[in-house]
């Protein structure tokens, strides 16, 4: 009888973690630039950077997939900073700050943005091989467009979109399906990532039409996101407005429009809403359909890095906006940040 009873107890816990290890964690974070030695090295941090995001590790360590949009070069050398642009801010981060992204346990990030090409082909060039050499993946490039990783038995594909000079282009729908299609046929779970929509509080809407700021196409997100989701992504995460935007799940698929600025040093406007962002905690199935998520509620301090947010502005503003937009049909979102289907 004791025998019996051993053997059943067995079975269940291992048919327990045979469960557990079908739901699979990933975090995805916004835009990340942890300082620049251009114009002036007074934009770098002190202490080689480690102090930035020492107060969110743990929790950025706590998925088995984790995501930000690197929004700037990887170079120590100078180099040509961006011609015919007066007022344009570009960021050159010296290589010894990426140590900070293997510490905070990041495995992939998109290239694809406004500031990958501030040095040039020097600048991206070096940013590839530095992230290579921390074993990060990145893509979102014309020379990059993709990647598929293998990590805890799952295989990742994962591309980046952006309309800005020599990145993918998010404004060329059908090319991106295409992409997304082929990473589909040969991963398990498919996670896109777009660097679009017009900026700042005047724009934390999802407008669901293309969006222009300065004269340039930000692209449709709306529609962006579920095109790829059509062509077999699972996650979607948005970035660019520099502010949180909705969430929504679209065909059992989870889509964040906007994850703001994530740990922006020195040179970017942290005021009011532009200070306040998420971390999102998304778990899917093996074969990417959506479970649950969780936001963590971040802060930025000026010239002090990111901590967490006891006011839990980020999920009250995702709250409103997802209400807002429309998107909470067929989901919850709890004062926690607990973001659950119908």
């Amino acid at each position: 009888m004791i025998h019996k009873i051993l053997i059943l107890v067995v079975a269940v816990v291992l048919a327990t973690e045979v469960h557990s290890r079908e739901i699979v964690s990933i975090i995805g974070v916004g835009d990340i630039m942890l300082g620049t030695n251009y114009p002036s090295k007074r934009y770098l941090p002190s202490n080689q950077g480690r102090d930035l995001m020492k107060n969110v590790e743990s929790i950025l360590n706590n998925a088995d997939v984790t995501f930000g949009n690197l929004e700037g070069t990887i170079l120590n050398t100078k180099g040509p900073a961006r011609k015919n642009c007066k007022n344009c801010y570009s960021f050159r981060m010296p290589e010894y700050l990426a140590d900070n992204l293997v510490r905070a346990g990041f495995d992939v990030l998109s290239i694809a943005n406004n500031h990958i090409m501030d040095f040039g082909k020097k600048g991206l060039k070096n940013t590839k091989r530095v992230l290579k050499a921390k074993g990060i993946y990145a893509a979102g490039v014309n020379s990059q467009k993709s990647v598929i990783f293998r990590k805890g038995g799952i295989t990742y594909g994962f591309a980046a979109f952006a309309p800005n000079m020599g990145t993918v282009k998010l404004t060329k729908i059908k090319k991106a399906q295409k992409i997304v299609r082929q990473l589909a046929r040969n991963s398990d779970i498919v996670i896109v990532s777009f660097h679009g929509g017009a900026e700042g509080v005047a724009n934390q809407h999802v407008k669901k039409q293309t969006e222009y700021f300065y004269g340039e196409n930000r692209g449709n997100v709306y529609k962006f996101a579920h095109s790829v989701i059509d062509a077999g992504a699972d996650i979607v995460f948005g970035h660019g407005p520099h502010v949180t935007r909705a969430v929504e799940v679209y065909k059992n698929r989870f889509i964040a429009y906007s994850l703001g600025n994530f740990c922006t040093y020195g040179r970017f406007n942290l005021d009011g809403a532009a200070g306040v962002a998420p971390i999102i905690k998304v778990n899917v199935t093996r074969k990417g359909r959506f479970v649950k998520a969780k936001i963590t509620p971040i802060k930025q301090r000026y010239w002090k890095g990111v901590f967490y947010d006891r006011k839990k502005r980020a999920i009250t503003k995702i709250r409103k906006l997802t209400k807002a937009d429309g998107f909470l049909h067929n989901i919850t979102i709890d004062r926690d940040g607990v973001i659950k289907k119908l």
